[in-house]
Order: C-alpha cells, then structure tokens, then sequence
C-alpha cells in the first residue's frame, strides 16, 4: 500500500559496499527514490531505514557486508539489504536478521520505490528474482555518488564465462549488453553534467554486445563514444581474447579513449589457466602484449594475478614470476586463492596451505615493485594533463590523476603550484609537468602555454 496521499516520505540512508559496478546499482536506487520524494543521506544518523548493497565477492567482503548490517541493527535501524549477497543468500539472509525488512536482488533494484512503499505499509519483502535479467539504461532515474569530474557506466551485466573460482555469473546472471545507442545516450547526459573522465564497466568488456548483435562490438561502441564530448574514456577489465586488432585500432584512432588496458590474466601458466577453466588464455598472453604495444606505444598495462590456487606448484608460480619479470606491467594486483561455496574451484584437489599462499603474493609484489618504480619513471619530464581532485587552498597543494591511473587502484599525481602561483581547482584539467616519480605515485607543477609550446618545438626539431 503506497504512502497516504500529501504525507511526507522519510529519509532513506544508504551504504554501498563492493565494486563499482555495484556503485551505479546504488546510484541509480537514490536516484530513483528521491525521485518519488524520498530523502536520501550518505549518514545513517539521518534515518531510521538503512539501504545496504553488499558485496559477495569473496569470504572477506561477506564479512564486511555481514558486519556493516549487523552493525546497523545494533543501532537500531531497519535494514534494506541489496545486491550480491541478497542475491547469495536470498530467503536464509531475511530470517537471520530480525532488523531486515526486506531484500532486493541484483536484478530488481530498479523496484526499490515499490519495496520502500511495502515496508512503510508493514510487510517484509523478498524481492529477488531466481535468475537477474535487468539491466538499467539512460531512462533509469541515477543520483551519482562520485566527484562531479568521473563517473562510471554500465555498458552490459552480468558474464557467460564460468572461471573456476568466481561466483559472479551465479550472483548476476549471463551477459546482458545495451544498446550502443543507449551507452551514448547516457554518456551525453553525463557530458552535460561536466564529467571529465567516464570509465566503461562491466564483467567482460571486450565481449560487449556479443549476446545483443551476435558478435562483439567493443570497437563499434569506443567510435560512437569518440564523437562525445568528454575528454577522457577509459575501459575496464579487456579480457585478452577481446582485445582483436578492430579493437585495438579503436583504441589507437578515438582521441579520446584512454590507451590504458585492465587485463585480468589471472595467471600464466597453461594448467593453472585450465584449472581456473580459463583454457582460451592460454598462449594467448605474449604475443598479445606484444601486439598492444606495437599498435599502442603509449599504453598503460594493468593486471591482476591469483596465487595459491588448488594445485598451483613452486614451478608454476616461477612461471608467474618470470612472466611478470619479461612483460613488466605498470600496474600489478596480487591476491591469494579464496575459495568460494558454490564455484567449481572450491572443491578442487590440492590446496595450496595459506602460509604458502600469502608467501607467493610478498615474492610477487616485491618483483613488480621496481618494476612499477621503472615505468612511472620514464614519465618523468613529460607534460601530461591531470586531472585534479583534491586541493589545499593554504597551500596552493593539489591532488590528481594523468591518464595512466585509474581512481581508487592506481596511484595519484601531487601537483605544485606554477610559475606565478599557477593553480588549479578540483574537476578541472590542467597540464602539468612531471617532475618525479617513486612506485606508486608521480610528482609535477602546472605549466603554462609557453612550456608547452616550447616543448612541442623541441619535439619537432628532435624529428626533423
């Protein structure tokens, strides 16, 4: 039963936990909640009604969404609990927390209005569809949660492909992509909105609109995008098999499609890859880098390792070791083997002892450390833009991001003051120049036209 007619709707607080994916979930419920004219608060002091959307990832981010709800209902707050791990644990979840009113899976968050509307009138609400066939598009009312300058969007959910050790498919369904029209519909309105930086995601972003066209067309939708007026496009997570030389190319031809590639290899030798039931990786690996940096000189390469998966011998991680060591990414993350209820690679033989595991990740990351150190170095006396997010007006300090580091996992640019004091505020891009490096971060000053200018000509007359 809807809210008595000229009564005034609560205020809703929100928790988002998990990835960013799960962010434009968030978004999109207090855009459409305050839409109907709820108010909406990032401070749980401000209401009594706490929507949380959780993560169900791995063991730990169970154990954050866990501790956060059962948190929240020692302070007294009925709960509203979204996304993976009420879509995990569905029915089980409600009847463990009293304070829980209802649960809204991963593919009905666009029902919020009406769950809201059902607790007010008394009932506690299971609203969690068995399989997620939703995806939302640029009609989808949406209230973002970041900096007025990024913004991420959705170009499909949820992923065909069956990793051994990754529960997503089961928490979000198979691949759903949207049209191409409606991605750049959406990047239009947030073209409008001032975004400076808008970061695709989605589980596999290489395979974009292969279940809606028949094939993907990653490189179809990078053009389309070349054609709004944002200045930088980054991607993420392009899965190697993806990655086709009609993608590529559109990575090197569309100004303004960042050449930073998110490769989550997970792994490098032939029968871990097939244990992870990732087997079309395999061989793959190599010449693919090799290809990415013959067609893009400038690219910025990220990936992401699991070490201590069942079966993984000292052998195969020296593999891993000298992989890394030849291919010398710029960014690298590490993590240990988590096993999942519910994937195949929680039953696997041979588990890897987690004193051995977390040994493997140290041995892993003191290898990439200088190696990251190297790449961040060779930026060092270029003038690159940035992106400024944080500023100190005392001190004229500023905080930002270049083009080789994407928010939250990458490092930060700490920006001085120009000749004459020359500053910048948050949101804004401005060139600056790299002054130095060290393994994760960059350092520079703004300059001005004159140095740019005069760098150009350097550039020429190195040519000519």
């Amino acid at each position: 039963m809807p809210p008595q007619p000229g009564r005034e709707r609560p205020t809703v607080a929100f928790t988002h936990l998990g990835c960013e994916k799960n962010r434009v979930d968030t978004e999109h419920m207090l855009g459409l909640l305050a839409e109907a004219g709820y108010g909406v608060s990032a401070d749980e002091s401000d209401a009594n009604v706490v929507v949380v959307n959780t993560c169900s990832f791995i063991q730990d981010a169970r154990a954050e969404s866990v501790r956060t709800l059962v948190e929240l209902a020692e302070q007294g707050k009925e709960l509203i609990i979204a996304g993976c791990l009420a879509q995990h644990f569905q029915q089980e979840l409600l009847d463990s927390l009293p304070e829980a009113r209802a649960i809204v899976g991963t593919g009905d968050y666009q029902h919020i209005v009406e769950v809201l509307e059902r607790v007010e009138a008394g009932e506690r609400v299971n609203r969690v569809s068995a399989v997620p066939t939703f995806v939302g598009d640029e009609h989808l009312p949406r209230y973002r949660t970041t900096s007025e300058a990024v913004a991420y969007l959705k170009v499909a959910e949820g992923c065909d492909y069956r990793c051994a050790f990754c529960i997503i498919p089961k928490l979000r369904g198979d691949q759903r992509s949207r049209p191409i029209e409606s991605i750049v519909a959406e990047a239009r309105q947030l073209a409008e909105q001032g975004v400076k930086e808008l970061i695709l995601i989605s589980q596999i972003t290489t395979n974009y609109g292969l279940d809606l066209y028949g094939r993907p067309r990653l490189d179809d939708l990078l053009r389309a995008l070349g054609e709004v007026e944002i200045p930088w496009i980054r991607v993420h997570y392009a899965y190697p098999t993806g990655l086709t030389e009609p993608v590529l190319a559109a990575y090197r031809d569309v100004p303004n499609v960042l050449p930073y590639l998110d490769l989550p290899l997970q792994h490098s030798h032939p029968e871990v890859l097939r244990a992870m039931n990732r087997p079309w990786q395999t061989g793959v690996n190599g010449a693919l880098l090799q290809r990415i940096r013959d067609l893009l000189p400038d690219a910025v390469l990220r990936t992401t390792f699991i070490v201590g998966f069942p079966g993984e011998t000292e052998e195969h991680f020296e593999h891993l070791l000298a992989f890394v060591a030849e291919q010398r990414f710029d960014h690298v993350g590490v993590f240990t083997f988590s096993p999942e209820d519910g994937t195949a690679a929680a039953d696997l033989p041979d588990p890897v002892p987690a004193e051995v595991a977390s040994e493997r990740r140290d041995r892993l990351m003191a290898l990439q450390q200088p190696i990251a150190a190297e790449r961040n170095g060779a930026w060092v006396g270029r003038i690159v833009d940035v992106l400024i997010e944080q500023d100190n007006p005392t001190s004229g300090a500023m905080l930002g991001r270049c083009a080789r580091f994407a928010p939250d996992v990458d490092g930060e640019v700490h920006v001085s003051p120009g000749e004459g004091g020359l500053c910048a505020a948050p949101g804004t891009m401005v060139p600056v120049r790299i002054t130095a490096a060290d393994t994760y971060d960059l350092r520079g000053e703004v300059v001005g036209a004159g140095a740019m200018v005069s760098e150009a000509l350097a550039a020429t007359r190195s040519r000519a």
